[in-house]
């Protein structure tokens, strides 16, 4: 028996849900499709922060020093699959042309009304869901032990807060210790970043949001998005209950949209930057107060539901290759000496894939040439951050209201 709505959304991660609440919310009949289950892929793995400073993207370096110590796999941060190369080469080239400081400066134009409401659109949904308790209100820190690295970081974010008006504050070692008393160890410096919030179970707030849809009518199906086909009137797809139809399909799917845009005829330059995380167990009482961010080695720290997890930095690997977690094994021996961390909780880490288009911005918007066919996805580093209000500004551009922001930054086609 075949199951008909309005719109059919694809991916049922942060992004995709929050685009069929949105669409619900406009008096669409949406059906969520996934080959999982809700927040079960990228959408789990991250470290839970709302990054409303998150306006300027991460570039690929132009330093050649910098350059060479990645191609070696000599910083923790990065780590590189050699046989990967041929099928990466193309994206990473055009990644590091985005990247330079117009490129730049047009992404972090492009994305700040994104993600300077990021916050205020993830309040509300958490509110309508009862779970705004989970939002902590703590902000994060990034932390340096070389002077020369902090005083380049200050400066940084200083131009920044002219330009795009990023808050921070600059502390020192003692302030440090006053704000996160169970580090052991000692920075020359810091930068707090007051705005961000957090959560402590990214996966659950997905799970939350997933539930207040199907709450309000909506239907969430196992599918195979890769069955993607236009019909007669609309799309279909495959699901374990039959065939799924809707007139309008919005494609989320994350690391794996162009698959099926790919299928259908349409290019589209999407990459993607593995990481990896593992919970762990605190010895004694110890805490973290907020996210912490060791910026000499990449990785991230963050009080969760499940432990302290430690979060990597970007693998560039194929994006279904198996797992190799060394970035995890390599920075475990700084996350130990920096606070006290107890036994590994899992047994296996988890692996995760950040969508990437080359500029660092999502694509948001119709595919061109595919009457119906919508995109929301390649949020990079940000999916978290902006699954709510990209699912805004997808639902207000879908049915004809007035965007909240000039949509043209994130237009589909902007690779042809």
């Amino acid at each position: 028996m075949s199951t008909q709505s309005d719109v059919m959304v694809l991916g049922a991660g942060m992004v995709g849900v929050s685009a069929a609440l949105h669409l619900q919310k406009r008096g669409r009949s949406v059906t969520l499709v996934d080959r999982g289950g809700v927040s079960d892929e990228t959408s789990y793995g991250n470290a839970g922060i709302i990054q409303v400073e998150g306006v300027v993207p991460y570039p690929f370096p132009r330093d050649p020093m910098k350059i060479a110590q990645y191609a070696f796999n000599m910083l923790p941060e990065a780590h590189i699959h050699y046989t990967a190369l041929p099928k990466l080469a193309p994206w990473l080239w055009r990644y590091f042309l985005a990247s330079d400081a117009a490129g730049q400066a047009r992404t972090a134009d492009g994305a700040k009304p994104m993600v300077l409401a990021s916050i205020r659109e993830h309040e509300a949904l958490m509110k309508e869901a009862g779970i705004d308790a989970m939002l902590r209100r703590t902000g994060y820190l990034r932390l340096y032990r070389k002077a020369e690295a902090f005083d380049a970081a200050v400066t940084k974010e200083t131009a920044d807060r002219i330009r795009y008006g990023i808050n921070f504050e600059a502390v020192d070692g003692a302030r440090i210790k006053e704000l996160e008393p169970h580090i052991t160890e000692t920075f020359h410096g810091g930068l707090l970043m007051p705005d961000p919030m957090s959560v402590p179970d990214p996966g659950k707030v997905g799970k939350a949001y997933g539930d207040m849809f199907v709450s309000r009518g909506g239907r969430l199906e196992r599918g195979e998005a890769r069955t993607l086909r236009q019909v007669a009137g609309g799309w279909e797809v495959l699901a374990d209950h039959g065939p799924i139809t809707a007139r309008e399909v919005v494609v989320c799917l994350g690391p794996w949209s162009d698959d099926v845009l790919h299928k259908l005829g349409f290019y589209i330059p999407l990459g993607s930057k593995r990481g990896y995380h593992m919970h762990y167990s605190a010895r004694g009482n110890a805490t973290l107060n907020r996210p912490v961010l060791d910026t000499d080695n990449g990785y991230v720290m963050s009080a969760m539901t499940k432990g302290i997890r430690l979060t990597t930095g970007a693998e560039f690997a194929r994006r279904d290759g198996l797992p190799t977690p060394v970035q995890l094994d390599r920075v475990e021996p700084a996350a130990r000496r920096m606070f006290p961390l107890d036994a590994r909780v899992e047994e296996t880490p988890w692996l995760g894939r950040r969508p990437c288009l080359p500029d660092m911005l999502p694509a948001i918007g119709p595919v061109p040439g595919l009457k119906g066919l919508w995109a929301d996805f390649g949020h990079h580093h940000l999916g978290f951050t902006l699954g709510p209000v990209s699912g805004r500004l997808l639902a207000e551009m879908m049915t004809g209201e007035t965007p909240f922001t000039d949509p043209r930054p994130y237009r589909v086609d902007r690779f042809a």
